[in-house]
């Protein structure tokens, strides 16, 4: 069984979930920064910052585009509370702190600083008050001091890509609900299928066919939020069927489509009976 919670926010680009889960989470990204830290039990991830452990207590982030996968330790179920901030958030956040805001990140993807726990459990015990204009006022000084606090510029900036792969990347991204077969992509590319597999997963952590699968499923919980019902969502998202939706979906977000739907649409608790 896994336990979701998704928190209503003050903040627009803002998510808030707290979750209880022994999921399996295969190699994913985000397209938001992410923090927040472990409750109970513990986890091991692998990113492009490395294999770490975590666990009760320890602070936890990933940045965006970044591939990561998450395993509970000992396949014992652990709990999480985490903040998830669109770019666009977080440059207006600290756009006053910086002087240029499109190479920040989280340096660590696990670690230990009383500070910053003080503060992300300040920002989860605000998500409560019943006063809409004092939470969101209190929220965001609480959240560009974390921000101020955890953030960085990076050490290194990511080669860029080569045009061949961006117009590629360019048309999963706009078109996640169209098919993408792998002799078509190659051909648009001006390269052999091994090259552009290899090219790819070099540059971007995933192979063209995981990545178009993780933007078509971003598709689809974007529209589930939306209010959209599941089999709908399917068959907008290009989908084969609703079955073959469901299986992506669990196996992605860690619960099913309908189980998402209402968290999100009621941020009430919601428990996933189906793993």
């Amino acid at each position: 069984m896994a336990d979701f919670r998704f928190h209503p926010t003050p903040l627009a680009g803002l998510e808030a979930v707290s979750a209880t889960s022994a999921h399996v989470f295969a190699k994913h990204t985000h397209d938001t920064y992410g923090i927040g830290f472990l409750t109970a039990g513990g986890q091991i991830s692998a990113s492009g910052r490395g294999q770490v452990e975590a666990e009760a207590g320890q602070l936890i982030t990933v940045n965006p585009g970044e591939v990561h996968d998450g395993a509970p330790l000992g396949r014992k179920a652990r709990s999480w509370h985490m903040l998830y901030l669109t770019p666009d958030l977080v440059a207006e956040s600290v756009e006053d702190h910086v002087s240029t805001r499109s190479d920040l990140e989280f340096k660590f993807p696990v670690f230990t600083d009383p500070a910053i726990r003080g503060l992300l459990t300040t920002l989860h015990a605000q998500l409560g008050s019943s006063d809409r204009q004092a939470d969101a006022n209190a929220f965001r000084e609480t959240l560009v001091l974390l921000l101020g606090k955890a953030l960085i510029r990076q050490a290194q900036t990511p080669a860029p890509l080569p045009a061949s792969l961006q117009q590629i990347r360019q048309r999963l991204d706009e078109e996640p609900a169209q098919s993408a077969d792998l002799q078509t992509l190659a051909r648009e590319a001006g390269l052999s299928r091994f090259q552009l597999i290899r090219a790819f997963l070099r540059h971007t952590g995933l192979t063209p066919h995981a990545y178009h699968m993780q933007r078509r499923a971003l598709l689809s919980r974007r529209l589930l939020a939306e209010g959209m019902a599941p089999a709908e969502v399917a068959a907008a998202c290009g989908y084969v069927d609703q079955s073959h939706m469901h299986r992506e979906f669990r196996r992605r977000f860690g619960l099913t489509p309908g189980a998402y739907r209402s968290a999100w649409l009621s941020c009430n608790p919601v428990q996933d009976r189906t793993l």
